[in-house]
């Protein structure tokens, strides 16, 4: 039995997080804690020592701290790390440079930081764990700066009505799926985008900002009543779901604050299925890297009814099982590589039709138009 056992190094320069993350964490008795450190320094030289087969990785730690601490990982050992990241801006910044480095995932400490607050997040952390010391490759390559052409600055568009309405759900591994993605569609993409990334509240608007940055769309966390159009990607805010509704003056996205489905909120199972019933043959579907199976049934709706459903494929994901468990149950009709995505939405979408104004037509047929 002891050879199955996961041997975990946890690094926190917090005494208090040193204790309640081993005691979190070793609630799974597949998983042992072999020894802590409080800063980088300490970590590289207990890595040598105890050879753990994961790292929780503090960020905000004194000497080296957890990004440098991170590097020198990725460099010498490219162990699985999952980052336990400060619930700030701050914190959150760094967060998405880790993963962006070649972090595994991260999950948020709550704001209650006593035994009751973190014991909110240990089967997450449990989870995550297990997950990276899985993953078929330690670290998928980060998107280098030099991989992504960083778009001029963008100059007011008006809003032109979408041609196709594209509804794309992620987890672990999808913030820098989704960068790979969306960095690669044209400025002049005709479809609206809708994301659910599996991200906690106070993530996901530097995340957009992060996605904004990078791409030539126009990318923002989404607010109720935000407008659907032609090369906008609206990104679900986190603790939310988000829906389409059919306006008569545009298309719009709704938020809510509804119960958690599959555990989840945002859930993609949400997203996918409200698409499926205002938009049908117009959507298409997508279901990218990550843990679970959230999103597989809503696939399902969209694929009844009649929208194109893409799942990406095993070797291109971080995490295989919402792709899979699509797959499984026959809702994806094409299965999909990370580096071919953006060319297969681009022959999907991109008729060479300009599209109309938003505002300019008969309203109720205005954003379905094809």
């Amino acid at each position: 039995m002891t050879t199955d056992l996961i041997r975990v190094l946890v690094v926190d320069d917090s005494a208090l997080m040193r204790k309640l993350i081993p005691q979190l964490i070793e609630r799974d008795s597949s998983i042992r804690v072999v020894g802590t450190a409080m800063d980088g320094t300490f970590a590289l030289r207990k890595i040598e020592e105890l050879k753990p087969d994961a790292i929780t990785l503090d960020l905000e730690m004194p000497r080296m701290n957890g990004i440098e601490t991170l590097r020198q990982i990725m460099r010498v050992h490219q162990l699985p790390v999952v980052v336990v990241s400060a619930h700030t801006h701050e914190g959150a910044s760094a967060a998405f440079k880790a993963l962006h480095m070649g972090a595994f995932d991260f999950v948020a400490k709550p704001e209650n930081v006593l035994a009751e607050g973190m014991s909110e997040i240990a089967d997450e952390l449990i989870a995550k764990i297990k997950a990276a010391v899985a993953s078929p490759f330690l670290r998928r390559p980060a998107l280098s700066a030099e991989t992504v052409t960083q778009p001029e600055s963008k100059r007011p568009k008006i809003p032109k009505a979408a041609s196709k309405f594209i509804a794309i759900g992620s987890s672990t591994g999808g913030p820098n799926s989704l960068e790979y993605l969306l960095s690669h569609l044209p400025a002049d993409f005709p479809a609206a985008i809708l994301v659910v990334q599996h991200m906690p509240a106070g993530f996901t608007s530097p995340f957009a900002r992060r996605l904004n940055e990078a791409c030539t769309l126009e990318v923002k966390e989404a607010q109720s009543g935000d407008l659907l159009a032609a090369g906008r990607v609206l990104v679900c805010p986190g603790d939310r779901h988000m829906r389409v509704r059919r306006m008569p003056l545009g298309d719009v996205v709704i938020l809510s604050d509804e119960a958690k489905v599959n555990g989840h909120r945002p859930s993609v199972d949400v997203l996918f299925r409200s698409v499926a019933q205002e938009f049908g043959n117009e959507a298409i579907g997508l279901l990218m890297t990550g843990m679970g199976e959230d999103g597989a049934e809503g696939l399902g709706a969209m694929k009844i009814a009649g929208a194109l459903t893409i799942a990406q494929d095993e070797a291109s994901s971080v995490v295989f099982g919402m792709p899979r468990a699509a797959i499984e149950r026959g809702y994806a009709t094409r299965i999909v590589s990370l580096e071919a995505l953006p060319n297969t939405l681009v022959v999907q979408c991109c008729t060479g039709q300009a599209t109309p104004a938003v505002g300019t037509q008969n309203p109720v047929r205005l954003a379905g138009q094809m």
